[in-house]
């Protein structure tokens, strides 16, 4: 009863897994050439556990596909997706293709195995000895070209902290998957038990959706976080702000700055801003910044810096150009450091929810 339970939560976990791979490759949201690589890895290795629990030796369909490698595919998807998300000039080497050799390479010894019937390989030692041969090189392709994925990510230039660090967690997600699944294989060669595989390949399904979640939700926000910055610094340097006229007979000098800190170098999209950076920045201290943000504006400092978060976010989501990125996207763009405090803030100033204004702005009449 127990063990039928085991298979039933196996076989769920992997059929969710095989829908989400689906989604990534046919939702707009997702869809890109990154995650086809990511969808088609995550596939691999969801097949390799089914066909682990289906393999039987008197199916001889699934006798065969059950000793083709397809682990060898696994790490050079894997290693593809980081190349296309820090787009590296490998992507333009020819050599790439010779990636793929080793798993070419397995088909055709599998096949003449098991086409054999003039000296029976297939029931000889050197079948037992290509089976080793496969095993080891499959253990060290898989890490070579992962660790070689992660160096790669460590020494890119072309992306930013936070999507190498989402990259990095990703890369060490994957590193524990390939270690299951590799402990997997030694448990079924060594032990009758199916105890600690059925665990393993439990612990396979799980980190399956860790990755789903940090490696293609969490990165695909901040993707696009990237590609908006692109696109508006782009824009500001083709079309330079207009410097805010200020009554310079009733505001101090400390204002002027502030308003030029805020509206010219745009410091309000930090995240991190606080009260002390921003007093630093002008020279001040905490206390006498607050007092004159107050006589300025009658706002406290968090007050005065969302007020420009807000209508940042404003500007985005009543563009056109933007309609293709989350709310979320647009959030961390101007600054805000969670999805809940955009949406409280947001909602506090303008009595809607972002996605709310974003859906009012797209009526034809308004």
């Amino acid at each position: 009863m127990n063990e039928t339970i085991l298979q039933f939560v196996i076989l769920t976990s992997g059929a969710l897994g095989c829908f989400l791979c689906l989604a990534l490759i046919t939702t707009s949201f997702y869809k890109s050439l990154a995650n086809n690589y990511l969808s088609l890895s995550l596939f691999l290795l969801i097949s390799l556990t089914f066909l682990g629990s289906w393999y039987h030796k008197e199916n001889p369909i699934l006798d065969f596909l059950g000793l083709i490698m397809l682990e060898y595919l696994v790490a050079v998807t894997l290693f593809m997706y980081f190349l296309v998300q820090i787009e590296h000039k490998y992507l333009k080497e020819k050599w790439r293709k010779w990636l793929y050799a080793p798993f070419i390479c397995s088909i055709i010894i599998e096949t003449i195995l098991h086409l054999d019937s003039i000296f029976h390989l297939y029931h000889s030692d050197f079948a037992l000895f290509v089976d080793y041969t496969k095993l080891i090189t499959v253990f060290g392709y898989n890490f070579f070209l992962i660790f070689w994925g992660r160096h790669l990510v460590k020494k890119s230039n072309t992306i930013s902290k936070e999507k190498k660090r989402w990259l990095l967690r990703l890369n060490f997600f994957i590193i524990c998957i390939i270690v299951c699944w590799l402990l997997a294989n030694i448990e079924i060669g060594i032990s009758d038990s199916e105890y600690g595989v059925n665990f393993l390949r439990i612990l396979l399904s799980t980190l399956s959706w860790w990755i789903l979640y940090f490696g293609v939700f969490k990165l695909q926000i901040i993707v696009q976080k990237d590609e908006i910055h692109q696109y508006l610094a782009s824009k500001k340097a083709s079309n330079p702000k207009t410097k805010r006229k200020i009554n310079e007979t009733t505001v101090y000098n400390i204002v002027i700055q502030l308003y030029a800190l805020m509206e010219e170098e745009e410091l309000f999209k930090d995240p991190l801003l606080s009260r002390s950076d921003l007093a630093i920045r002008l020279g001040t201290n905490e206390s006498y910044l607050s007092q004159i943000i107050n006589q300025e504006t009658n706002k406290s400092v968090i007050q005065f810096v969302n007020e420009y978060r807000v209508k940042a976010a404003q500007n985005l989501l009543h563009n056109p150009v933007f309609n293709k990125y989350s709310v979320e996207a647009i959030g961390m763009e101007v600054g805000f450091t969670s999805k809940s405090t955009f949406y409280k803030t947001f909602n506090s100033s303008l009595g809607m929810s972002p996605g709310a204004f974003r859906k009012l702005e797209k009526r034809p009449n308004s």
